[in-house]
């Protein structure tokens, strides 16, 4: 019974070993853990705890050690009363068949069902608490660096009674987050990012709608600020739904990300969403297009006509002179006057390969015009990405099925999207779908591999299927403990919070293992099966109630201590043990019921199938 405990609880860790996702390299180290102190604690309880146990218990040191003992435990003695209750239910329960397929089916179908009710929208990885806001500010196009500086004068300027008092005076402590620790802000020409912290470390959300509110009122500003993620890769990350628009023409891209851009601000309240790059064609800019048979003629290549143009406007470099090891940069440049007469471009003269000169005009056509900041490429096409982060209060899930079914699709229906033009979702949201397609592989695998293990152990395809009915029964405490997590502080189910049900197919199954093992052993000592069962009950509940309450009492600082890094695991460790308690109270009437059912079963049918 303790080798196949001990095994169950290890196979369940194989698939978490070899998951490649992110949430496979933030697990994995603690599988690996896990299964070594599991192996070791199974070589430890059947070599250290035996000689220790004869060591102390064979030693009564003056005294009625067997009296010291029974004071020692005294709750568990008045306790026996429950026990004998509990074994006369269950001797009752299997001597009517009925009674034992209505336990079987009630509790089986109870089990999945609650499941399905409780089960919430799913999210990908807990945010984490980094005391760090970061915000990007998109301006209206033709912005320069004066206005961008004016923005940061305005902002500041708003923000500045956040930081004027003291950390930790009633002051401070009043304002949001306590007050502002640092603050950055960084203006580039079209674009703007700043970066806030607060004194309070626990507290950074609150300045997120300070923040917010510094930038709502600048004119044609798009603002987008959130908290950063610990598992973000970049400051470009968003944490939530990359909604990537392809298609050859980029006019008509920037319609369609107008139009989705709206549909997200109106139908996803609370959310913020950004253009990545910007929604308009409004940056102004001169066209030099070659006019390749008047280029020819005068004996110029469209590169030789390029770096003509770079020279005039902006500078390009020559060659290099090398100083003490370091290469300096030699840069041809045209007079500054030059560079301010673009409106005058076709008419400035360069020179031919044959030394004459020619105006640009004459070899190429110029033309002032409204263009792109920058142009994105996936796959090739060109992309325009709408990037939407949802209310906190929204998990990711519901977030994708409100873009997917209430813009997406009526964009579709409506013919307003359509070949070769095509809208996916990326970032996050598209980690989720790979993820939890990998999760719910590995679930399979993990019954798939317990069963199996079970059935060696035990010899038999029967006894397994017995114990794995604990499962449902663990799956819906599962999601009773984070449904109870969530209504006290908020717990996401986050795919760390899933690996919880991994963890506990491992582990509801001891329960049931010590059942059966016992019953079988008094079974092979002549009892009859009924009187088997409910002495094996009788036995058992002691150590079970005891092994499940030092696991939930080992693993209730996850979710009662509050702290740095606790909303990682607050999750998983509400689903163990919620799985725990549940299911150890309902296996000891499910599992009886169901054994007994599947004895009679095999003495009708014939043992050589069983």
């Amino acid at each position: 019974a303790v080798l196949a405990s001990r095994a169950t609880t290890i196979a369940v860790f194989l698939p978490v070993v070899f998951m490649k996702e992110e949430v496979g390299q933030l697990f994995g180290d603690i599988a690996l853990a896990i299964s070594f102190a599991v192996a070791l604690s199974l070589v430890v309880s059947i070599t250290v705890i035996p000689s220790l146990s004869a060591k102390v218990l064979g030693s009564s040191h003056g005294m009625d050690s067997d009296a010291g003992y029974k004071r020692l435990w005294g709750v568990a003695e008045r306790a026996k009363r429950l026990t004998r209750w509990v074994g006369d239910l269950v001797y009752r329960l299997i001597g009517s068949t009925a009674l034992r397929v209505g336990v079987v089916a009630a509790f089986t179908i109870g089990a999945i069902g609650i499941s399905v009710l409780l089960m919430p929208d799913r999210e990908y990885l807990p945010a984490g608490n980094q005391n760090f806001a970061f915000g990007r500010l998109l301006p209206p196009p033709g912005y320069n660096l004066d206005e961008m500086i004016a923005m940061h004068d305005v902002i500041t300027e708003r923000l500045r009674p956040l930081w004027q008092h003291e950390a930790g005076s009633p002051e401070a402590e009043a304002l949001p987050g306590g007050g502002v620790d640092d603050y950055f802000f960084v203006a580039l020409n079209g674009f703007a990012f700043a970066g806030i912290s607060s004194k309070d470390a626990s507290r950074v959300k609150e300045l997120i709608p300070a923040f917010q509110e510094a930038t709502a009122d600048l004119p044609g500003t798009i603002s987008f600020v959130s908290q950063i993620s610990m598992f973000e890769r970049g400051l470009g990350d968003s944490g939530g739904v990359d909604i990537e628009i392809t298609g050859p023409d980029l006019e008509q891209l920037i319609a369609i990300g107008g139009q989705v851009f709206g549909e997200v601000m109106e139908k996803m309240p609370g959310a913020q969403a950004i253009p990545v790059p910007s929604l308009d064609l409004g940056n102004p800019e001169v066209q030099v297009v070659t006019d390749r048979l008047r280029a020819a003629e005068a004996g110029l290549t469209n590169r030789e006509l390029g770096y003509a143009v770079s020279v005039l406007v902006d500078g390009a470099k020559a060659s290099e002179y090398k100083l003490d090891g370091q290469e300096i940069d030699i840069q041809l440049m045209a007079e500054e006057s030059y560079a301010h007469r673009t409106h005058l471009l076709e008419q400035m003269p360069i020179a031919t390969p044959a030394g004459g000169l020619v105006t640009i005009g004459s070899v190429a056509d110029v033309s002032p015009v409204n263009g792109p900041v920058q142009i994105n490429h996936s796959e090739r096409e060109r992309t325009i990405t709408i990037q939407v982060k949802s209310d906190e209060s929204v998990p990711l899930e519901r977030a994708m099925e409100t873009i997917g079914q209430e813009i997406i699709e009526p964009m579709r229906e409506s013919g307003r999207l359509a070949p070769p033009y095509k809208i996916s979702l990326s970032g996050a949201a598209s980690k989720l779908v790979e993820t939890l397609e990998t999760i719910r592989w590995d679930l399979i695998l993990a019954l798939v591999l317990t069963y199996l293990l079970l059935s060696a152990l035990f010899e038999s395809f029967l006894y397994p299927f017995v114990i794995m009915f604990s499962v449902p029964l663990a799956g819906m405490g599962g999601f009773i403990g984070l449904a109870l997590v969530n209504a006290l502080v908020g717990q996401k189910l986050d795919v760390l919070t899933m690996m919880g049900f991994i963890i506990l197919i491992g582990t509801v199954v001891n329960n049931a293992i010590l059942i059966v093992h016992q019953s079988l052993n008094h079974m092979r000592e002549g009892m009859a099966e009924r009187a088997a069962i409910r002495e094996s009950v009788i036995n058992r509940m002691r150590p079970i109630f005891m092994s499940v309450s030092t696991s939930v009492l080992a693993m209730m600082p996850l979710v009662a201590f509050p702290g740095a890094g606790s909303e990682l695991y607050r999750g998983l460790g509400s689903v163990v043990i919620g799985g725990l308690v549940v299911s150890t109270v309902f296996t000891l009437i499910l599992v009886p019921s169901l054994f007994s059912l599947m004895l009679d079963l095999r003495n009708a049918v014939g043992r050589r199938w069983f």
